[in-house]
C-alpha cells in the first residue's frame, strides 16, 4: 500500500456533527390508556437516549480538554506539522519527516498565538521519529499522557489532534480501523523511506499537517502518532479517504525514551540480515527479488554465508521480490530471531539458516 508524509501549505476546516435520532410512535387510534402507556413509554426512552448522546459528547469534550493542551504546531523554514509534549523538560517527540535537515523550529501551543523556539535533540528516520526541545520551556506546560497501544482495538472510537493544513489546535473523529499494520513511507518529497511495524489503521481524518500530533482514545491516553495517509494510484496519487496510519505509541515510547536519556537511539529494536541490496527484475521485467551489492562484515548474512551476487527470494515464509518487501519481512521479525534465507546463487536455489542482527 502506498502511503505518503503530511505536512501543510494551505487551509481548510474539517466539522463534527454527532446526530441522535429518536424514535416516533405513533398510531391510528388508541385507548385513553394505550395512550397513557404510549406517553410514559416515550418519557421514559427520550431521556435515556439522550442522556447516552450527551454522555458520549462530554466524553469527547473531557479527552480534548485533557489532551489537546499538550498538543502542538511546530513551523520549520518552509513546511509545518505537529508535535506532542513528552515531559515537563519541554521535549516533544514529532515525527522525522517533520523536522527534515532542519535544527531550529517555532512552537506554538494550542490556543495560543505565542510562539517559542525549540532545538532538535536527534532524529531516527528509520522510525520516521524525532524530538526537540524547547529552548524555555512555558510555565503550565503540560505532558500528555502515553498509554497502550497493544491494547487498541478494531471498533475503538479515537480522536487525531494536530494542525491540518496549518489549522491549529484542531481535531477528528473516527475509529481504529485495523492495528498491527506494516507500512513503507515514500522517499520521495522528503520523505524517510521508513518501514514501520504495527501501526495503527484509523478512519479519522487525517491530512497534511497532522503528522506528528496525537491519535487519542477516550481515556485521554494517546495510542499513536499519525504519520501516513493512504494514497490511491488509481486518482493519481490522492489521498485515499478514511484511511490513515499512527505510529504505535509502545514503539513512540521507546524511540523517545532513549533519545531523551541519551540523545540517540542506542537500540533500534528492529532486525537487520546485515546487507546492502537492490530490486532485481526478471526477464518479464518483473521483481524477482534482491540482489546482494554488499554484505557487512560480522552481519547476520555474513555468518550465514551469503555473498554479493546472491539473490535473495524468500525470508522465512515471506516471497522476498523487492527491496520494500524484504524490510517489511525483517520489520516483522527482532534482533535475535532465527529465520531461514532462500535464495539463488549462480542459477542454483540455495538456503541458509540465519540469526538475524539488529540496526
Amino acid at each position: 500500500m502506498d502511503a505518503r508524509r503530511l505536512r501543510a501549505r494551505c487551509s481548510a476546516v474539517t466539522a463534527i456533527a454527532l446526530v441522535c435520532c429518536l424514535g416516533l410512535l405513533c398510531a391510528c387510534s388508541s385507548s385513553s390508556s394505550t395512550r397513557e402507556k404510549e406517553d410514559a413509554t416515550t418519557q421514559a426512552v427520550v431521556p435515556r437516549t439522550v442522556g447516552a448522546a450527551d454522555d458520549l459528547q462530554d466524553g469527547y469534550l473531557k479527552v480534548i480538554k485533557d489532551v489537546l493542551p499538550s498538543v502542538v504546531q511546530i513551523q520549520g523554514q518552509s513546511d509545518l506539522g505537529s508535535g506532542v509534549v513528552y515531559d515537563d523538560q519541554g521535549h516533544i517527540v514529532t515525527n522525522a519527516h517533520v523536522v527534515g535537515d532542519e535544527k531550529t523550529f517555532t512552537v506554538t501551543t494550542a490556543n495560543s498565538e505565542k510562539q517559542f523556539s525549540a532545538d532538535l535533540v536527534s532524529s531516527y528516520p528509520q522510525q520516521d521519529l524525532a524530538v526537540i526541545k524547547l529552548a524555555d520551556p512555558p510555565d503550565g506546560l503540560r505532558a500528555a499522557k502515553f498509554g497502550d497501544s497493544s491494547k487498541a482495538e478494531v471498533g475503538q472510537i479515537v480522536l487525531a489532534m494536530g494542525s491540518p493544513l496549518g489549522l491549529s489546535s484542531s481535531v477528528t473523529q473516527g475509529i481504529v480501523s485495523a492495528t498491527g499494520r506494516t507500512v513503507t513511507e515514500g522517499s520521495d518529497d522528503g520523505g524517510t523511506g521508513a518501514t514501520i511495524a504495527n501501526m495503527v489503521q484509523t478512519s479519522a481524518a487525517i491530512n497534511p499537517g497532522n503528522s506528528g500530533g496525537a491519535l487519542v482514545n477516550l481515556d485521554s491516553e494517546v495510542i499513536g502518532v499519525p504519520t501516513l495517509a493512504a494514497t490511491d494510484p488509481d486518482l493519481g496519487g490522492s489521498a485515499a479517504p478514511g484511511i490513515g496510519f499512527a505510529i504505535p505509541a509502545s514503539t513512540v515510547k521507546t524511540i523517545a525514551d532513549q533519545i531523551v536519556q541519551d540523545g540517540r537511539v542506542t537500540d533500534s529494536g528492529r532486525a537487520a540480515l546485515g546487507i546492502t541490496g537492490r530490486t532485481v527484475v526478471n526477464d518479464d521485467l518483473r521483481a524477482a527479488g534482491v540482489a546482494v551489492v554488499e554484505v557487512q562484515s560480522g552481519g547476520a548474512a555474513d555468518k550465514a554465508g551469503l555473498e554479493s551476487g546472491d539473490i535473495i527470494t524468500r525470508l522465512g515464509d515471506t516471497d522476498i521480490t523487492t527491496i520494500t518487501s524484504l524490510s517489511e519481512a525483517l520489520a516483522a521479525d527482532k534482533p535475535g530471531d532465527r529465520t531461514t534465507v532462500t535464495y539463488t546463487r549462480d542459477g542454483s536455489e540455495k538456503k541458509a539458516d540465519v540469526t538475524l542482527g539488529e540496526q
